[in-house]
């Protein structure tokens, strides 16, 4: 190869290089001439990775850190019936990790101590040691998850009279619970708006964030399963000792007997238990009673939403 085909070659490989390098750039150009060479192209808002022979796999499946948040209108859950009366659901994978790590972020300088309402006011009691923090209905992970929670609800709520009403995360250090409570108010509250509507939460959802713990179920003690394992002896929701190809497996129940009566779901994050808090005639049903068994060790995250049924007092 001569000298003079030796530097074209090496010509043409630099401009390719440098032309590679400058797609990103280009919109920044004030040439038109020279921005036209794109055409169409998607330009990223991020420059390229550098070498080009780097594998592209993991770059393209992580964003850049500072990407605004998308909401995935597409993604699915499953559900379980776990109690007809009351109706107690349990909701599998209804937040996803990308949702919960927004949510924590949102959350973390938040955090204070819970407080309950009693007599019509908040105030800070023994039964309740945990630690809250609110969040606001227009951050785009909280509208989305919002969002898909009132989709699940179906007609249970009127559009343009009832609304979701503000979530709030809960945690749980070790030692902290919440002792047997109800989630709806003796007595309606008044509207936000200073109208003459009154309100109370008509369900509840209970959705796990961070499950790195021990103990900390939520026990429901005047729950009831639909059914039992038959004389087979299904391991069903009760956990037990599986056979996998002749091996003995332990298997963690989502849901338990509890020894003191009703139902215990243990944390999972991603999961949820929702329940329908007021009867027909709207008073509150007592057997949706539940706590927050002390944390063992660890700590424990979850996310209340709790939709509002208004009523007119005109």
């Amino acid at each position: 190869m001569t000298a003079t085909s030796i530097a074209k070659s090496a010509g043409f490989w630099a401009g390719g290089l440098l032309l590679g390098l400058g797609i990103p750039y280009l919109p920044n150009l004030s040439s038109p001439r020279l921005a036209s060479l794109v055409g169409d192209f998607p330009i990223p808002d991020y420059p390229f990775a550098f070498p080009f022979f780097k594998d592209q796999t993991t770059a393209a499946a992580s964003p850049p850190e500072n990407a605004p948040f998308v909401c995935d209108t597409s993604h699915t859950y499953r559900t379980e019936l776990v109690s007809l009366d009351p109706l107690i659901i349990y909701i599998h994978n209804i937040i996803t990790p990308i949702e919960i790590a927004s949510l924590l972020e949102t959350a973390e300088p938040k955090f204070a101590p819970s407080q309950v309402t009693k007599g019509g006011r908040k105030q800070h009691t023994s039964d309740r040691t945990s630690s809250s923090a609110g969040l606001p209905r227009d951050d785009p992970a909280v509208r989305c998850v919002l969002d898909r929670a009132r989709t699940f609800l179906g007609t249970m709520m009127r559009d343009g009279w009832d609304e979701m009403g503000p979530p709030q995360l809960v945690r749980y250090s070790e030692g902290q619970k919440f002792n047997v409570h109800h989630d709806w108010y003796e007595y309606p509250q008044w509207a936000p708006d200073g109208s003459t509507r009154k309100w109370n939460r008509v369900a509840s959802f209970f959705a796990i964030l961070e499950d790195n713990c021990t103990g900390g179920e939520t026990h429901f003690p005047y729950a009831q399963p639909i059914t039992t394992p038959s004389p087979k002896g299904e391991i069903m929701w009760r956990g037990g000792v599986a056979q996998t190809e002749g091996e003995e497996e332990e298997v963690r129940p989502l849901w338990r007997e509890h020894e003191d009566g009703g139902l215990a779901f243990r944390p999972v994050a991603g999961n949820a238990v929702f329940w329908v808090n007021l009867h027909a005639n709207e008073t509150g049903d007592p057997r949706t009673k539940h706590a927050g068994l002390p944390l063992e060790s660890g700590r424990k995250t979850a996310m209340n939403i709790w939709p509002r049924r208004y009523y007119s007092t005109d």
